[in-house]
């Protein structure tokens, strides 16, 4: 009877092990291109005054990046790896765009947010005035928006925290998603084409414009690829098919000749 028993404590303790949280299939961000996030959704921003996402771009793009304030992870390198692509393009934060800290876990609060603009304005000092927004809000406030963008996080119970992925969804003025920038660090090149893109004309100058002609975003990758370069590898590819195919034409004609004679 007893190894009955400890034979069913053990299925038990296996089938919990079996059931363990998997942030892989619990995370991600489902593709809504072209979705609206609620403009007016009521939060609270790291000094503890009530805000809306439509308050806070001013009609500039926003960078929107889904963090948590307290993680002990990877949201500073998210945020740190964003800051970085910002100072390294030609945009301005506070003027040309907006960027915000979006607190996903609904426990945390305005002090939470301060803490955490505090220690990245300290690596980053030109994050001054109003270039960057820590924001945090209830639960249902938040799962609305992150509804909207399509991504997904979720609570793992055997850390505590919510399980989540670095990326940072870029919105028009009036909070219609463009495009995801994927990872740690995106490229300063994808960030400066995708605001210039979300801007719809307003951020940029006609170069901008003209650059973004040439290249294509790609949803999978959340990065920009050159259609100029693309169209060349095409052409080069059907160049040498054609050439090939000249050379092989001759070959067989001079074969028949030399057959004839």
């Amino acid at each position: 009877m007893r190894r009955v028993l400890l034979l069913l404590v053990m299925l038990m303790l296996f089938g919990r092990a079996a059931m363990a949280f998997d942030p892989l299939k619990s995370t991600g961000i489902v593709q809504k291109q072209d979705s609206t996030v609620p403009m007016d959704q009521g939060f609270f921003d790291e000094n503890s005054v009530p805000v809306t996402l439509r308050e806070l771009a001013g009609g500039r793009p926003i960078l929107l990046a889904p963090v948590l304030h307290n993680c002990p992870n990877i949201c500073d390198v998210t945020l740190a790896g964003l800051m970085q692509a910002v100072q390294d393009q030609h945009f301005h934060a506070g003027r040309d765009f907006v960027i915000v800290a979006f607190g996903i876990d609904s426990r945390e609060g305005p002090k939470d947010a301060a803490a955490s603009m505090k220690k990245l304005k300290a690596r980053f000092p030109w994050l001054d005035g109003e270039k960057i927004h820590g924001l945090t809000g209830s639960s249902a406030a938040i799962s609305k928006v992150m509804s909207a963008l399509g991504y997904r996080y979720a609570w793992d119970q055997e850390i505590g925290q919510y399980a989540h992925i670095a990326a940072t969804a870029v919105l028009t003025p009036t909070g219609k998603l463009t495009h995801w920038l994927y990872g740690l660090a995106p490229e300063a090149s994808d960030l400066s084409l995708a605001l210039t893109e979300a801007g719809e004309g307003q951020v940029g100058d006609w170069g901008d414009q003209i650059l973004l002609l040439c290249y294509h975003y790609d949803p999978k990758t959340g990065r920009y690829s050159s259609i100029i370069w693309t169209s060349l590898r095409i052409g080069g590819a059907a160049t040498i098919v054609v050439v090939v195919s000249l050379i092989g034409s001759a070959l067989l004609r001079e074969r028949a000749r030399r057959g004839g004679t």
